[in-house]
């Protein structure tokens, strides 16, 4: 799939972006930083994921001194849906109004299933150095991004969880408190579909984002669920783990046990990333695990998604800047932002230059 054209008015910094006729191919969006290169990606990622990939709040998406709201529009051309006209409107505050091919859209997987993005960005690096809580948000985005229509098996898990708690927290008899039972059997039934949706996601984009490390980096990366519980059968693995653990819960007041406290383990040369990899190497993990999601979902759905790159070269010795831009070229639609022209990737079909706010094509 690719995205035909996009517009964007009042979007950060752009008062009003238009570009027509986007090539199927490897497009890099150069400029010095604080320019709009970001924010040219970030509104291109609306289109995707009906939400900002770089902040929870759609305050700042709002440029200043607008007169009103914040609008991304585009048109992704996709072999199942054909074309997908997707255009949301960013008030800054409340809720953004979305219309799909002109029709009112209120959840994001409905438009999640039809047109497929993958972002990187700065922040990624924090899912290989950061706490596992980041690892985990990852592992879920992976699972929306392969299967929209599954995001339910999360909200379903983290709502008993947090009902779960609750109960912990305010019980102050003795023994377990009433209706514990009921609760444990619901943690068990959603903690264990998440838990083998987390397997699969993580079985999938494993050897996909090792080739990726590999041809980077000449050594692999090790990438592989870490889930809290093990056993099979997984649910009564989970009911043994909760009876194990009931006197610790009881005391701390919260659930110890389930995929709320998974991690995935990443290694280089057979150490822990997060403690032993060089800032380069943490760095090529957190874009590669991304590559290896894009490849994923490819396979998934039989078609290329949209890869939004966002500094991916700025960590990367110039030897591994001119492979990962060898290695993006032919990926099908790939945007890659730069602010220094010497990491324009050479395969660029196309470059555009990005000021203030307005961008324009290179040579045009």
């Amino acid at each position: 799939m690719r995205l035909a054209w996009v517009e964007l008015r009042d979007f950060r910094n752009h008062p009003e972006t238009r570009l027509d006729d986007l090539p199927d191919a490897l497009i890099t969006v150069a400029g010095p930083n604080g320019e709009g290169k970001t924010n040219l990606l970030e509104g291109i990622a609306f289109l995707f994921f009906l939400q900002s990939p770089r902040t929870s709040s759609t305050e700042p998406v709002v440029r200043r001194d607008a007169d009103g709201p914040a609008y991304a529009r585009g048109e992704v051309l996709t072999e199942e849906a054909g074309k997908v006209l997707v255009e949301v409107e960013v008030p800054g505050r409340g809720a953004n109004r979305v219309q799909v091919n002109r029709s009112t859209v209120r959840r994001k997987r409905d438009l999640r299933r039809q047109v497929r993005a993958v972002y990187f960005g700065p922040d990624d690096l924090v899912v290989v150095i950061g706490d596992p809580s980041k690892r985990r948000d990852f592992l879920d985005e992976a699972i929306r991004s392969l299967w929209p229509l599954k995001e339910s098996a999360m909200t379903a898990y983290e709502r008993t969880l947090r009902q779960r708690n609750r109960l912990l927290k305010e019980w102050e008899g003795r023994g377990s408190p009433t209706g514990m039972e009921a609760w444990d059997a619901e943690l068990v039934k959603n903690g264990t579909a998440l838990i083998r949706l987390r397997a699969e996601a993580a079985t999938r984009l494993a050897p996909p984002a090792g080739e990726e490390y590999r041809h980077l980096a000449g050594y692999g990366l090790a990438c592989e669920y870490a889930p809290n519980v093990t056993g099979e059968p997984l649910e009564e693995a989970f009911e043994r783990r909760l009876a194990e653990r009931r006197s610790d819960e009881l005391i701390r007041r919260t659930t110890l046990v389930g995929p709320h406290r998974d991690d995935l383990t990443l290694a280089v040369r057979d150490l822990g990333a997060r403690s032993f990899a060089s800032h380069g190497e943490a760095w090529a993990a957190a874009l590669c695990l991304r590559l290896g999601l894009g490849s994923a979902v490819a396979d998934e759905v039989r078609e290329r998604p949209v890869l939004l790159l966002d500094d991916p070269f700025s960590a990367l010795d110039p030897r591994r800047q001119r492979l990962v831009g060898e290695r993006l070229a032919g990926r099908g639609q790939v945007l890659v932002s730069v602010a220094d022209d010497a990491h324009v990737p050479e395969p660029s079909s196309l470059v555009l230059d990005v000021s203030a706010g307005t961008v324009a094509a290179r040579g045009a």
